[in-house]
């Protein structure tokens, strides 16, 4: 039986693509470099830092750590000042307020400590997860199962009783590679046929397909 589900944030609960894809143009544009936002879209999930180190690749600069720690603190900030830009998926709401006092609830993301704390205090929703980890508490990203399994202990919790909801192949992968079920949606950047080369648990549209999906398993005591 589940006893804790962990969300993703960027692309699963919110549809952050905007937001976080134009945080990054503005900042590349202070080094004048250009990257298409597709690519910026299918990294999603593997954190700022390497996002950066790789297009710094692909734009054949080199990777210099210095600049790559300046570039995430102005994509930060950039993100933090497009918030507004941020919905909330459909449902999203309804299933977090659905799963407290039944499981415990974790977000999970390779998303800076700034811009979700921003962003989640702003929508009010800090009250529904009793542990919010970053990517400033891991050393390896998505897809390394690291974030996961840091969030599992924090909710004293066995990987094997959680449950993840994800959007992005790296998060699914992460998923598995921690012993726990997922729940892929299909909410961003990658389709289902993409999804399941990473075989998750079940593939959904909308988080409201993944409420039904919790209920009809018996997931919640209910």
């Amino acid at each position: 039986m589940v006893k804790a589900v962990i969300f993703d944030w960027d692309g699963t609960l919110a549809d952050t693509r905007a937001a976080v894809v134009g945080s990054f143009q503005q900042t590349l544009k202070t080094v004048n470099l250009e990257i298409s936002d597709n690519y910026i879209e299918r990294r999603m999930g593997i954190g700022a830092a390497e996002t950066f180190r790789e297009i710094l690749r692909e734009t054949k600069q080199p990777v210099d750590e210095e600049l790559v720690k300046r570039l995430v603190e102005d994509k930060s900030q950039n993100q933090i000042n497009l918030k507004n830009q941020v919905q909330l998926f459909q449902g999203a709401v309804d299933l977090l307020e659905l799963l407290q006092n039944k499981v415990k609830v974790g977000l999970a993301s390779m998303n800076s400590k700034r811009v979700i704390d921003a962003i989640v205090n702003a929508r009010g929703l800090g009250k529904y997860f009793q542990t919010i980890i970053t990517v400033e508490a891991v050393r390896q990203f998505k897809p390394q199962p690291e974030v996961f399994l840091k969030c599992a202990q924090q909710l004293d919790t066995l990987p094997s009783k959680c449950i993840v909801v994800e959007d992005s192949l790296f998060g699914v992968k992460a998923a598995k590679a921690a012993g726990m079920e997922c729940i892929a949606v299909t909410t961003g950047a990658y389709s289902k046929e993409e999804l399941e080369q990473e075989n998750p648990d079940i593939i959904v549209e909308n988080l409201e397909q993944a409420k039904f999906y919790l209920l009809n398993n018996n997931y919640l005591f209910l």
